[in-house]
């Protein structure tokens, strides 16, 4: 299959449910950026943005309606380069998705991309960055970048298994429970005008490391645990009455390509949830390092992960499900992400993990940055990657108190981990 064959994809098991859960004040969208050394040269940026489009279809794409599924359509030329706006991951409509469901965002020395959901995962995002990255590089200072650390040959054509379902390519026969808790929300003034606050904590690597084997967990279980200390934290600040106090759950997503073997460029990734009951009494940060370093050794498994899918999969397979017209279909879909999807976590901590690029793209980029969009009904969400001797945790939020960064940066603080931090909040 070539590039110029594929016109149309159908969405990926996972993608489906992103265009039916979209409301009109939310939609799925993150954000994936690269920080340069140098302000980007725009016109070098297209061109490299005009090869790349082509070698990518099912990510450089627009979101079509079918008769019962939506699907996407490989865009015909790369979109417009757009100027930075007051803050990241804008409410994408529905009318810019059936144009181009991505969007290339240029401040300064910064190229930023944003993607609707649907289109596909963190780390497919990321390759398209990085591949973009290195056209640009290429053709800018007029130096060759090694198809090393995910830069593909942006001239051949797109291979079959970037292209692939790989849910469906690797369900079972035996299908997960969905049944579990509701998790606490947190609650605040909501930001009138749509503004997304975004605050970023660089950290160390070698300290957070450092802090990650003394308590013999890796550094997203860590990381976990300092994020579920600050909610209990907030929580217990908030409402002091432990009797009131409701689930502190985290929603870590995994990568799949890890545990089976695919090299999809769609949605490949499930979850795991480690919570912490306050009612159950005061928690040490060892203890829910424990408690996260179990959950995950227990789920993170080809096996658990693959019932996981076999579950989402066999819903797709239903015949009933298969014949609703898409209006009926996008009701129940919604309504199933409304009452199992993101009202069981309090948020999202998605580690994108370590940035490698080949040695000739480093001279050029300075940082890279990974940035969630809100949840559709909670107001907040977090992205982290470490890139050279630095980690970017980003947190989001669209109410204006900065409770749970401030609990987070306290926890820090406690642990003794040095920590700098930015921020984009408007004043109160």
């Amino acid at each position: 299959m070539t590039g110029k064959q594929l016109r149309w994809v159908r969405l990926d098991n996972a993608a489906k449910i992103y265009p039916a859960a979209r409301r009109r004040n939310w939609s799925n969208v993150f954000r994936q950026s690269a920080t340069l050394y140098e302000d980007v040269d725009k016109d070098v940026l297209k061109s490299a943005l005009d090869v790349v489009v082509k070698r990518f279809p099912s990510i450089a794409a627009r979101l079509r309606k079918g008769a019962f599924w939506f699907y996407l359509e490989q865009v015909e030329k790369a979109p417009e380069i757009k100027e930075e706006y007051s803050y990241p991951l804008t409410y994408m409509s529905k009318k810019e998705m059936q144009k181009c469901a991505f969007r290339i965002i240029v401040y300064r020395n910064r190229i930023a991309v944003e993607f609707f959901h649907s289109l596909t995962d963190g780390t497919g995002a990321h390759i398209f960055l990085k591949n973009l990255l290195a056209e640009y590089i290429e053709q800018k200072y007029s130096v060759t970048v090694p198809i090393e650390d995910g830069i593909l040959d942006r001239r051949e054509p797109p291979k079959d298994e970037e292209l692939e379902d790989s849910f469906l390519k690797n369900a079972g026969a035996v299908r997960a429970s969905r049944k579990d808790t509701n998790a606490w929300h947190m609650t605040g003034e909501i930001q009138r005008d749509g503004f997304l606050n975004l605050t970023c904590f660089r950290i160390p690597v070698e300290d957070l490391l450092n802090a990650s084997h003394k308590y013999d967990v890796t550094m997203t279980a860590f990381m976990c645990a300092v994020v579920m200390k600050a909610l209990l934290n907030l929580q217990k600040e908030k409402n002091p009455c432990i009797k009131k106090q409701k689930r502190v759950k985290v929603l870590i997503p995994v990568n799949l390509r890890k545990l089976f073997p695919s090299k999809t460029l769609r949605n490949f990734a499930m979850y795991t949830i480690p919570e912490a009951d306050p009612r159950l009494g005061e928690y040490t940060f060892e203890e829910l390092c424990t408690i996260v370093k179990n959950k995950m050794g227990l789920e993170i498994t080809a096996k658990h992960m693959g019932s996981m899918i076999t579950a989402n999969v066999n819903d797709e397979k239903n015949p009933i499900v298969r014949l609703m017209p898409l209006p009926l279909k996008n009701a129940v879909m919604k309504a199933i992400f409304d009452s199992v999807g993101e009202i069981k976590s309090c948020l999202a901590l998605s580690n994108l993990g370590r940035v490698k690029v080949p040695e000739v793209m480093g001279k050029y980029i300075q940082r890279f940055d990974f940035i969630l969009g809100v949840q559709a009904d909670a107001p907040y969400n977090c992205g982290m990657l470490s890139y050279g001797d630095t980690v970017y945790v980003n947190f989001i939020r669209n109410i204006k108190e900065p409770g749970l960064e401030r609990h987070f940066f306290a926890v820090l603080q406690e642990l003794g981990i040095p920590v700098t931090v930015e921020s984009n909040q408007k004043e109160r």
